[in-house]
């Protein structure tokens, strides 16, 4: 049973949570930071883009300066993701990219590391599925999408296990236009994705889904997870990238 770093549940602002992920593939590319998985919220809540998309394609950047709501492009693929501080928690894992974990193959690699979140369900007593490319299934709809990179000489993972979701949020932030958000659109969406509350018709929490993640990584990857802290250095670093970097308009609104 191999080791990895472990870092519990933390909640940081966008800029930082995105910066940490950047920091710690650094680390590992130095050698001075061993295989990790983490697990973070966002307060506040924010949504993320795909380095791919155009900030202003996809978010409505006013309601978000309106109602203090982050607005940040990840240096995954990917689309749009609203991250509720109170609907979800968000993992990371990260590697040398010549790690046994790390497939070559794309699918091959979602598909090994989502079965951490496959187990992670299995003992909150839901059945779910890897549905290629990149996402985990319950009752055929969405309950965590999943992004990946390969960088640094390294493989980060990350993505998004939906404990609850209010959809009509999620349009106001994305760009759809008010007077569009129709009962429709918001059955459609609930058609396809799905939360663990939603599922289990009762108040999972937060501490309880932390739990079923845990014991689910570690049993489905075959990992002792070690906790620990990030580095004086990795702070550091991420606390550069942060300011430097995820929190400016150059970053956000390149493309």
């Amino acid at each position: 049973m191999e080791e990895f770093r472990f870092i519990d549940l933390e909640t940081h602002d966008a800029y930082m949570n995105m910066a940490i992920d950047e920091s710690i593939m650094l680390a590992i590319k130095e050698g001075t930071a061993p295989p990790t998985l983490r697990f973070y919220r966002w307060n506040p809540s924010a949504v993320s883009i795909g380095t791919f998309q155009g900030m202003r394609d996809e978010v409505d950047i006013e309601f978000c300066k309106s109602n203090g709501v982050d607005y940040i492009r990840r240096i995954t693929g990917g689309g749009a993701v609203y991250h509720d501080y109170e609907g979800e928690i968000t993992y990371s894992i990260l590697m040398p990219k010549k790690h046994p974990f790390a497939k070559t193959d794309i699918i091959d690699s979602y598909k090994f590391l989502c079965s951490g979140i496959i187990k992670s369900f299995d003992h909150l007593g839901i059945e779910s599925e890897f549905k290629p490319i990149n996402d985990v299934i319950a009752g055929g709809k969405k309950v965590s999408v999943n992004a990946m990179t390969r960088r640094h000489g390294c493989l980060l993972q990350h993505g998004t296990i939906l404990l609850d979701l209010d959809v009509t949020r999620m349009f106001t932030i994305l760009k759809v236009p008010l007077e569009k958000i129709s009962d429709k659109m918001i059955a459609d969406v609930k058609e396809r994705v799905t939360s663990i509350r939603d599922i289990l018709k009762r108040n999972v929490t937060i501490p309880e889904l932390q739990e079923a993640m845990t014991k689910g990584f570690s049993e489905a990857l075959n990992i002792d997870l070690q906790t620990s802290k990030l580095s004086e250095e990795e702070i550091k670093i991420a606390s550069k990238l942060a300011e430097e970097k995820y929190s400016t308009y150059d970053w956000n609104f390149s493309r």
